[in-house]
Order: C-alpha cells, then structure tokens, then sequence
C-alpha cells in the first residue's frame, strides 16, 4: 500500500525486453536501501525489486501492466515516480493508493498560473466501469503517475489537477505535455461505496 507522495524521480538506465515482459533498470538515492522482492511504485504501478548493483537496480513489467500502464513507453534517460510502500506507524499524507494502475490518460493542456500548473487529462470512459467506481468527482483524489493528486472539474472523461511548485520539480510532472501518457488510478474508496450500492441499492 502506498499514499501517493513520491520520494524522488528516479532516472531509466536500462531497458531490456525478454519476450513479452520489460526489464527496467533504474537509478536513485536510496538503491542502497532497497532489498530484493521489494515491492516499490513506479508511476503508480506496484512492482518487484529483482536486482540490484551497487549504483541500479532492476524491476520486471509483464504484459498485463504494459498494456495498462505508460511504462512501455519508456525510454533511457525518462524519470520515473518511485515511492517505496507506505509505514503503518506514521500519517497517511496522500489517500489510500494500491498501486494498481486502472488505466492512461492523455495530457490534453497544460496552463501555468503564477507560479502553479493546472494539468487537464482525459480519459477513455466506460460507463459499466464507471458504475463501479472508476471515475472521477469533484475535490476527491486520484493518483497520476504515483501522485495523490486532488481532482478539480470533473467531466465524465477528463479532470484538471493543480500543481504547485514544488511537485513540479521533484516528480516527471515537469516532463508531462500535451500528448503525454500518463498512469492513473481512481479512489479505491469510491470503488468500494460503488460495490456495496450494487448490493443494496
């Protein structure tokens, strides 16, 4: 489990494909606190620490999550979100993140307002999903790119997020433009009240 505040945006060194699964080295601060089986968030999406050098270390993305993530899309030289799993003993900082990537969405505008971004990306709608949970509302949370974000006008397909300063240069939000791809995952509470309504409308 994670909360959606990233640590560092980690640096892509290496990328092998082994048939159908991605093999990403990376490179950050704190590789040397890292342990094999891990399990860190990369852009949002949960994956496994398989090895590791002194200075990199190695995560494996098989088809289902590159089908549903933007991290076949990476390139040598990218950043990527990381955020190692969530203490239970301390503030939960964002929300409630799994880690599940549920889809991508594409940047369709980038608007700088003194000093702060507001990023407005859309979404492919579903609307049996949608009835499940998958979706956006007003002032709730969504996580892009590993980032708990809050969620600002809201459409049946898109929202708009503000970025300050500060998650601008520490995360790839400074490296996200029109026509970017990006990971988000909706609000696992808001899947959960939709599932129980299911059951008892």
């Amino acid at each position: 489990m994670f909360s959606g505040i990233v640590e560092e945006a980690a640096t892509v060194v290496a990328l092998e494909k082994e048939q159908e699964n991605l093999h990403i080295t990376m490179t950050c601060s704190f590789v040397n606190e890292l342990k094999i089986d891990q399990s860190v968030s990369h852009n949002g999406v949960c994956l496994t620490v398989v090895k590791k050098t002194d200075n990199t270390y190695t995560v494996t993305a098989i088809k289902e999550t590159l089908n549903l993530s933007n991290l076949g899309k990476l390139k040598v030289g990218d950043k990527v979100n990381l955020e190692r799993s969530m203490m239970m003993n301390g503030r939960l900082d964002g929300h409630i993140v799994q880690g599940h990537v549920d889809q991508t969405a594409i940047c369709k505008n980038v608007e700088e307002a003194d000093g702060s971004w507001y990023f407005t990306f859309e979404y492919e709608f579903d609307p049996v999903k949608a009835r499940k949970g998958y979706m956006t509302v007003d002032k709730g949370s969504v996580t892009v790119n590993g980032v708990s974000l809050t969620v600002v006008e809201p459409t049946n397909n898109s929202f708009r997020v503000a970025i300050i300063p500060y998650t601008y240069e520490y995360t790839n939000f400074h490296q996200i433009k029109v026509g970017t791809t990006v990971n988000i995952e909706f609000d696992i509470i808001g899947k959960y009240i939709s599932r129980m309504l299911e059951f008892n409308p």
